[in-house]
């Protein structure tokens, strides 16, 4: 094991040339970043984890309720042993040979089969309740941290001139408030990665799990090599329109639909300039071009640079479905509904209604990242689709 993980952090990979890992140990006049540190961050998020339960149950849910956030889920559907087991067993969407076998069998017209494969699908929805819980618990992480990050950051000279990212390199002491920045945003994507089995599942799951799996190798590799300085700027860049996307959610969930719409209109602004504007001309600027300037060729570098253009490339992807989702906003006076994030994958149709009582636009997303990237984002629907 200590062969495989000396091969695997071999310096000439890892660290510019003339620097060693021993130029990064920590000395009685400074502390750097080391690699065991990393491992507060598992134990951290455990907690993290516990935290979030708490607060869903104990100030999340007590706000919804007063707030009037629908509790119940879906309409379930009733009670067929058939029916079931076909739905559990074989098949969640039957063709229409099937259905005309079933109406058949249950001497039920193949309208009302459907009805009741809707409805069953409808049950494994989650609640309006629980998806309020969950952002309202991101929002108020979100606003923390970035809160946090830019108290922090704007104390720093690497905000105004990200040419300090690499001076002084490596001799960069290692801050208590970055440290503490580094290890929390890295616990709580760390907690993402395991939660996001179990929260809200959105149709674009592969695509967030892709983004927290970029976010935490990133954060990993730039801590231990001491890249902390640029990491700093990419996590607190990420998290600014993730707060407005999640106050939107909360909006549509309590139904304040123009302020929902505000909101979303004003996280697209947020997020596009940050993510195709200042991400690439800011951060893609200085690691691709002044960080080579000022420390040279290294492997790792390209790993680093094809990290973080795939961040720009899942920003690219969200910013067509936000742009889509404006769109629609702007053109038919509401937001369109979000067609991927608060709808499960399971479920994809409801039942039509007619255009007078179709509930209003919803908006959501989990997003992310660190990019949070935040979290996933939108794709725009008919006002009749149901999340």
């Amino acid at each position: 094991m200590a062969g495989i993980l000396a091969w695997f952090w071999n310096e000439r990979f890892w660290l510019p040339h003339n620097v060693t890992w021993a130029d990064l140990q920590s000395t009685e006049e400074a502390v750097f970043p080391q690699a065991e540190d990393l491992y507060l961050a598992f134990p951290l998020a455990f907690c993290i984890f516990m935290i979030r339960l708490l607060f869903e149950r104990f100030i999340a849910k007590p706000c919804a309720l007063g707030l009037k956030v629908q509790a119940n889920g879906p309409q379930k559907a009733q009670p067929n042993a058939i029916l079931e087991k076909v739905f559990t067993a074989i098949t969640k969407h039957p063709d229409e040979k099937r259905l005309e076998g079933l109406s058949k069998q249950l001497d039920w017209d193949v309208r009302s089969i459907q009805r009741w494969f809707r409805q069953r699908r409808n049950q494994e929805k989650p609640s309006t309740l629980r998806k309020f819980c969950e952002s309202m618990w991101r929002f108020t992480f979100y606003l923390y941290i970035f809160t946090y990050g830019v108290r922090f950051l704007k104390k720093t000279p690497w905000l105004w001139n990200t040419r300090q990212c690499w001076s002084g390199y490596p001799y960069q002491p290692l801050m208590p408030d970055l440290h503490y920045y580094y290890i929390v945003e890295l616990s709580f994507y760390w907690s993402l990665m395991f939660s996001q089995f179990i929260d809200v599942k959105r149709k674009d799951f592969g695509i967030m799990f892709t983004h927290h799996i970029v976010t935490v190798t990133l954060i990993t590799f730039s801590y231990v090599t001491n890249l902390t300085r640029v990491g700093t700027l990419i996590l607190c860049l990420h998290d600014a329109a993730d707060i407005v996307l999640e106050a939107a959610k909360m909006a549509n969930y309590c139904k304040c639909q123009k302020l929902s719409d505000l909101l979303f209109l004003t996280f697209a602004v947020v997020f596009i300039v940050s993510r195709l504007g200042i991400y690439p001309l800011w951060i893609l600027n200085t690691t691709l071009f002044e960080l080579y300037e000022a420390l040279g060729n290294f492997p790792a570098l390209w790993v680093f640079n094809v990290l973080l253009i795939v961040l720009q490339i899942l920003h690219c992807f969200w910013s067509y479905l936000i742009i889509k989702a404006a769109y629609k906003a702007i053109s038919k006076g509401k937001v369109a509904k979000d067609a991927r994030s608060d709808v499960e994958s399971s479920s994809d149709e409801e039942e039509t209604v007619p255009r007078s009582k179709a509930p209003h636009s919803a908006i959501a997303t989990n997003g992310t990242s660190g990019a949070n990237g935040t979290n996933g984002y939108l794709t725009g629907a008919t006002c009749s689709e149901e999340h």
